[in-house]
């Protein structure tokens, strides 16, 4: 599992756990494929910022890699 801190290391098409802005105080992960990234810059220290393709928006956590 990569973090996702870096904007590289995350792709459309991605499965990937992001905490939501209302989550952020207990840590609840929601998991889902990237839709759209958001974050502009190549990285950010609490995770780049993603919609997923269920209209979620939240900061990456990790990218689940599929075998």
């Amino acid at each position: 599992m990569k973090q996702g801190i870096t904007r590289a290391n995350i792709r459309v098409g991605d499965l990937v756990q992001v905490v939501e802005k209302q989550n952020q105080s207990g840590g609840e992960l929601t998991e889902g494929i990237v839709k759209r990234i958001l974050t502009k810059s190549k990285s950010h220290p609490h995770g780049i910022k993603v919609m997923l393709d269920t209209g979620e928006v939240g900061r990456v956590k990790c990218i689940i890699e599929e075998d």
